[in-house]
């Protein structure tokens, strides 16, 4: 019999959880009896030391103190689990067709600048290539929805993201896009570079202990938005880059890698106003009517704030 199970611990756990109480947030208080539990269960199983046991503590707190719990929970996994778990429910509710989830990543800013249809990213100098995105929203019927709102946000060339990297102005490589009456956005911005965890972090620091590394592909994040469409957090990936088959967020979904079209043609290039080779990508995004009967995809979490 293990000793988790023993009367004298199971009483411990009940009232280390607050189960034996009246007061206090009942479902809070299962989830609490739950972890709790099997932390205990898992110092039986593993022999884990008191030492090693503190030593996770400590690195948990270094972990808030570098603000990267969202970095690591998207790192182990279960950032993309939520997603596998929303797509099951959906599939469940037959509801399907839409464009794919994927994860929010720790990285967005509330309050982009709102533009309409038509939208300017970069905002800083860089020798970046300029990309020039294009698509429409639609319905799962194909119908155009007019008003929904695309916020979109990238790295720049060397894969830093304005708010976290200080030699960007505020708000470089973002933006919130409202579609035009054909549900169309386009806007222009510069190619974004993939990139890794901070190399003396707390996150990396876990990776190398368990011989993983803590590189993301190149992409750009996208929520998007409509008035009785369930709210749609994506990303799409560029192709080529070294890691777009082994990112260390578990992001890559098939059906997000895009195509890229290079364009190097003198009269292409002179017609944009450019003075080097370009890329276009058309992505078009597919909303799915909301559903009351399914868990909310819009999700409450602490963000980094704009000021």
């Amino acid at each position: 019999m293990s000793l988790v199970s023993t009367p004298e611990v199971r009483e411990l756990l009940r009232k280390a959880a607050g189960l034996d109480s009246p007061e206090g947030n009942d479902r809070l208080k299962k989830i609490l009896h739950r972890v709790i539990t099997d932390t205990c269960r898992s110092i039986e199983e593993l022999d884990i030391t008191a030492t090693e046991f503190w030593t996770a503590v400590s690195y948990l707190t270094r972990l808030g103190q570098a603000n990267e719990g969202g970095l690591l929970v998207a790192g182990l996994g279960i950032e993309h689990f939520y997603d596998l778990v929303l797509d099951e429910k959906e599939r469940q509710a037959n509801l399907s067709g839409g464009t794919p989830r994927t994860i929010e990543g720790p990285l967005w800013v509330d309050g982009a600048p709102l533009v309409e249809n038509d939208a300017r990213l970069d905002q800083d100098p860089e020798e970046g290539v300029v990309l020039l995105m294009e698509g429409q929203v639609r319905d799962l019927t194909g119908n155009p929805i007019p008003g929904a709102i695309v916020d979109v946000w990238h790295a720049n060339s060397k894969g830093g993201y304005s708010f976290f990297d200080p030699s960007q102005s505020a708000w470089n490589l973002r933006r919130r896009i409202r579609t035009d009456k054909e549900g169309r956005y386009r806007f222009r911005s510069i190619m974004p570079s993939g990139y890794g965890c901070p190399p003396n972090g707390p996150t990396q620091e876990l990776l190398n202990e368990i011989g993983r590394h803590g590189h993301r592909p190149a992409h750009i994040h996208f929520f998007v938005e409509a008035s009785g469409y369930r709210k749609l957090t994506t990303q799409i990936n560029i192709p080529g880059d070294k890691y777009l088959r082994d990112d260390f967020a578990f992001a890559t979904r098939d059906e997000l890698i895009v195509k890229v079209a290079r364009h190097s043609d003198p009269k292409e290039i002179a017609e944009l106003g450019l003075n080097a080779p370009f890329s276009t990508i058309v992505f078009d995004f597919t909303m799915v009517p909301e559903n009351s009967a399914l868990p909310d995809t819009s999700v409450a979490r602490e963000h980094a704030r704009s000021a």
